[in-house]
């Protein structure tokens, strides 16, 4: 019988927050897989728990030890994946264990637990039906800058991780591709003694860096881009009449311009059809 994969929440700061079912999984576990066996074992000797086996697995040599965790979960052993805070997998090692345990039928059951972007998220301020999780940026080179640009015209709210040492840089860059007045929260030290949570603009929020010297891991949950100028009857009907200009049929261009402009075909439709 195949063993079962175990991805397990631990705290982002705060140890009470580990859940009573969190400590009974990793003690039942034949193998705790995690980023830092020191850290796990101390999170694991507050908790009262004695695991049967630590594995150290992380960014590092997450790719190889793949194959001793799909040989375990083969020989029928219970895995539990743990990262050194909050849920493994995002923005953590543990998505390529994930993987491989489900392409070779394992069963793979999640402990929720923990985690920094949405306690974040929920304490902005902003909206919270529809957002992105953008976890960290690419830390230089035009994967950064089409990343940052991408995520201007995004309308649904933006959450980021970043490190203290490059949050002024961040800040700046954002504020220079979404503009000096989009809403921002900074969360850090979330869940510890030192928890914070700052709201301004951008612009505010890169003179507040300039400022204060950051500490601790952040969160930045941004504003999602407000929706574009409502397009006027004559901007409706010369977008259509260009595309038809260049080739496309009646129905294709009403649907590429009410794609783009976000309005009703029937609107577009009617201006495209309508007599002189």
């Amino acid at each position: 019988m195949i063993g079962r994969l175990v991805l397990v929440g631990t705290p982002i700061g705060n140890l009470d927050d580990l859940s009573p079912r969190a400590a009974a999984a990793m003690a039942e576990a034949d193998v705790v897989v995690c980023e830092d066996t020191r850290r796990t074992g101390r999170l694991l000797q507050a908790a009262g728990v004695k695991a049967r086996q630590l594995l150290a697995v992380h960014d590092h040599n997450e790719e190889a030890q793949v194959e001793v965790v799909v040989a375990r979960l083969q020989a029928g052993e219970t895995v539990v994946v743990v990262s050194d805070a909050g849920m493994p997998g995002l923005s953590d090692p543990g998505e390529r264990l994930v993987r491989a345990a489900a392409d070779v039928g394992a069963e793979v059951v999640v402990v929720p637990g923990p985690s920094a972007a949405v306690a974040a998220l929920v304490a902005s301020g902003l909206p919270t039906g529809r957002f992105a999780f953008e976890g960290f940026l690419p830390r230089s080179g035009s994967g950064r800058a089409e990343r940052v640009a991408a995520l201007a015209g995004e309308r649904r709210t933006v959450v980021l991780y970043e490190a203290p040492h490059r949050l002024a840089r961040t800040l700046e860059e954002l504020r220079a591709a979404f503009g000096d007045d989009r809403r921002v929260a900074i969360a850090r030290e979330l869940t510890k003694l030192h928890e914070e949570v700052w709201r301004g603009t951008l612009a505010e929020a890169v003179a507040r860096a300039a400022e204060v010297e950051p500490r601790g891991e952040h969160v930045l949950v941004v504003g999602g881009a407000p929706p574009p100028p409502a397009a006027t009857d004559d901007e409706l009907a010369a977008a259509v009449a260009r595309l038809l200009g260049d080739g496309l049929s009646t129905r294709d261009a009403v649907a590429e311009v009410a794609a783009a402009f976000e309005v009703p075909k029937r609107r577009v439709y009617d201006l495209a059809t309508r007599r002189p």
